[in-house]
């Protein structure tokens, strides 16, 4: 082993790859990686190892499953076009839409030579994503009723806040307003029979929920009735738009990361999430992409607020500090806020 080459640990290769340490295990057992052992027998990462591990994840977001990215790896590229089509139609809307940004930076810099003056707000709306939907309601309590709109709606949107913020009755509301869209509570964790007689009255869904429990499992998640649940409310087939509440609720820290990796690699089209949230392994602010958005509920009953993913932005240091680790929210699990 040469000294001057990058060896990482497994947590610091997992870490670099974005994917758990468990996922990498079972890179592992398939025969997909293959890290080295030191003398004392740790597994150490490196950069062989760490190019075909970057390869194998790319594959995985790509949506292969990982029987599929052993063929391909082996050279049988069949599975490979199918994924890349999903792929090339999600960068073409993403060239539409960055295509209609340069046409409004086209006009403005038309209207400037003119010696026009800008439109209030052009300069922030250029520097937004495409819009998507808005929801305006009256919020409940612990608010006063005011008018709270939601502008830009994205793919995937999580609920962030205290205990005793209002966040659940926000998330409700958020879902009562929503067309066609329904409020996940944590009912789902506690009547195992009737989410199996729906699972059984439903071959369908019961195939969809199979898919995807292979998949996260895969990704490293561990397979409990919290999991199930979670999976039978996101296939069960009907709402375009789905709120849930408490989404770690039961899962372990691989699970949460092996959820949290499969919602985001999913494929456009697919209906809005709105997740409450208060783990770091469901919600890691440091890869969070431009198809999500963070909503604040303040502990001092101020407005919502949609808050930018970034240090220094208003609102980030309290998100920052809502979040806690899986083993943090298992300790504090059950605690409510009380409500005089």
């Amino acid at each position: 082993m040469s000294s001057s080459a990058p060896f990482l640990n497994p947590s610091e290769a997992s870490k670099r790859l974005g994917v758990s340490t468990k996922a990498l295990r079972l890179y592992e057992q398939r025969g997909l990686v293959s890290p080295v052992r030191t003398a004392a027998g740790w597994r150490v990462y490196g950069p062989h190892d760490m190019a075909r591990a970057t390869e194998v994840v790319a594959l995985r977001a790509l949506g292969l499953s990982l029987a599929q990215v052993a063929r391909v790896c082996a050279g049988d590229a069949k599975d490979l076009e199918p994924a890349l089509a999903i792929h090339q139609t999600m960068l073409e809307a993403r060239v539409r839409d960055l295509a209609a940004t340069v046409a409004q930076v086209r006009d403005l810099r038309t209207d400037l030579c003119k010696g026009k003056a800008l439109a209030a707000g052009a300069l922030t709306r250029l520097m937004e994503p495409a819009a998507g939907p808005t929801v305006t309601f009256n919020l409940p309590w612990p608010w006063g009723g005011e008018r709270f709109e939601l502008h830009d709606i994205r793919p995937l949107t999580y609920i962030i806040g205290p205990l005793g913020s209002g966040k659940t009755r926000f998330a409700q509301r958020l879902a009562e307003t929503l067309p066609n869209a329904v409020f996940l509570g944590l009912e789902r964790l506690r009547d195992e029979g009737a989410m199996r007689g729906q699972l059984d009255a439903d071959p369908a869904l019961k195939a969809r929920v199979n898919e995807r429990l292979a998949w996260v499992v895969e990704d490293g998640a561990i397979v409990s009735e919290a999991l199930l649940a979670l999976l039978v409310g996101l296939e069960t087939e009907g709402p375009t738009s789905l709120v849930i509440d408490m989404i770690e609720q039961g899962l372990d820290q691989a699970s949460q990361e092996a959820v949290s990796a499969h919602l985001r690699r999913r494929a456009p089209g697919r209906r809005q999430l709105f997740l409450l949230t208060r783990s770091n392994a469901i919600l890691d602010l440091t890869i969070i992409g431009t198809d999500e958005a963070i909503i604040l509920c303040p502990a001092n009953h101020s407005p919502p607020t949609r808050v930018a993913p970034y240090a220094g932005a208003p609102g980030y240091e309290a998100v920052a500090t809502c979040l806690a680790s899986p083993e943090v929210r298992a300790r504090t699990e059950g605690t409510i806020a009380w409500r005089p």
